[in-house]
């Protein structure tokens, strides 16, 4: 019996979404370019779009932020 989302570990949950992703082909490329994508979106609404506190949520330095931000054409309206 498969466990509840709500009962899995991060990596479990992972480990699905990644089977799922290579069940339906999709490359790695665009993959990592969703969840990276998804990452910022969520960082961003936990600190209402603060880049400098997200930077520092994320370790990474801000004008690297910026710039992924730029390239991920992410819509910051928080």
């Amino acid at each position: 019996m498969e466990k509840r989302s709500s009962d899995q570990s991060i990596h479990q949950k992972l480990e699905n979404v990644v089977k799922e992703m290579v069940d339906k082909e999709i490359d790695l490329k665009n993959a990592l370019r969703e969840f990276e994508k998804i990452y910022f979106e969520k960082t961003a609404k936990k600190h209402e779009g603060n880049r400098t506190r997200m930077a520092k949520s994320l370790r990474i330095h801000r004008n690297t932020l910026h710039n992924r931000i730029k390239s991920l054409k992410i819509k910051m309206r928080y």
